[in-house]
């Protein structure tokens, strides 16, 4: 990475108090960066460096105001819930996305931002086992993911109609995959895989009791540390700002039973019980990373035993101390 391009930017980071917002934002500032964070959490972890500006990016009077003298802008905002959630609270992910992605963006393009980042996700992958940026579009998202996915889906073409328009084309898209590390969600509404079965584990050994996991262990995810999406981020903005999406993954694939053996490596005593009678989950699902490797030289370096070694260590350090996440699910208004 280029230490010189981020300089002195004047930088606004969305979701900034997020699992991959908070790296992002620290490796700003330690290249010089002048940071700005707009978040609805508190502002618990985040560098004291930063300004922090708490507001709802619902609301358009709000984009305009912030983006004010803004160079670049990282919009890594979004709302985060397990499968189950995504399933009962279809609303509450794809309306907040559909409006604040749409408003901040357009309010980064009046006011004449010179780059954006907007951060889609896996999720608008329709069913594969290796996804490739080319396929995104050859079905709709996969039904775990689909409220979500398709409201992830719009921004990329909100970006694609500006390039068409406005020649507006210093856009930046990252697709990253299930990310994990500090700072994550441990609450019950927004827990994905990783930081649910860390928090499951310590209960059930302060329980005595074993670790259930649903399924027989042998579907495939990619599992990314949030440290390398946020690297990757940043080279993503500067290298790959052309409206061209980018895959951000491990680009390797671990059964849940690998990730299952590598938690509970670090608590010995502690037992699994498997639910065959609960679903698995698809097969395989991975990123393809070679675009992100050619065109950002982007090398993940985390290693699944060394990142889940972290967040175990950051969790336990703060699970007495949980940092107070916005939770969208429990609004009536959803706008």
């Amino acid at each position: 990475m280029n230490y010189n391009f981020y300089n002195r930017k004047n930088i606004l980071v969305t979701g900034g108090t997020g699992l991959i917002g908070i790296p992002v934002v620290q490796k700003l500032l330690e290249v010089g960066a002048l940071v700005k964070v707009v978040s609805l959490d508190e502002t618990t972890g985040i560098n004291p460096d930063a300004e922090f500006i708490q507001g709802n990016l619902t609301n358009w009077e709000f984009c305009r105001k912030i983006v004010k003298n803004i160079d670049f802008v990282f919009h890594l905002a979004g709302t985060k819930g397990a499968v189950s959630t995504g399933r009962k609270k279809a609303a509450s992910f794809f309306v907040p996305h559909l409006v604040f992605n749409a408003f901040m963006m357009e309010a980064a393009r009046q006011a004449e931002v010179e780059r954006y980042l907007y951060t889609s996700t896996i999720g608008i992958y329709p069913s594969a086992k290796i996804f490739k940026e080319e396929n995104a579009w050859d079905g709709p998202p996969h039904e775990t993911n689909y409220f979500a996915g398709w409201a992830k889906r719009m921004g990329e073409l909100q970006a694609e109609a500006y390039k068409i328009e406005f020649n507006w084309d210093k856009i930046a898209i990252v697709r990253p995959a299930n990310t994990y590390g500090p700072f994550d969600y441990f609450n019950s509404n927004s827990s994905m895989v990783i930081p649910s079965l860390i928090k499951r584990a310590i209960e059930a050994i302060e329980k005595g009791h074993p670790l259930v996991v649903w399924g027989d262990g042998s579907a495939i995810r990619d599992f990314v540390y949030s440290e390398d999406v946020a690297e990757g981020i940043l080279l993503a903005l500067e290298k790959g700002a052309n409206c061209t999406p980018i895959n951000l993954g491990s680009g390797v694939g671990y059964s849940i039973k690998e990730l299952v053996e590598t938690i509970i490596s670090f608590f010995p005593s502690l037992d699994i019980k498997w639910d065959y009678s609960q679903p698995k989950g698809e097969d395989v699902r991975i990123l393809d990373i070679s675009r992100a490797q050619k065109v950002l030289g982007y090398v993940p370096r985390t290693m699944l035993q060394e990142g889940i070694g972290k967040t175990i260590e950051w969790y336990q350090k703060n699970k007495n101390n949980p940092i107070k996440h916005y939770d969208v699910f429990h609004e009536k208004n959803l706008l």
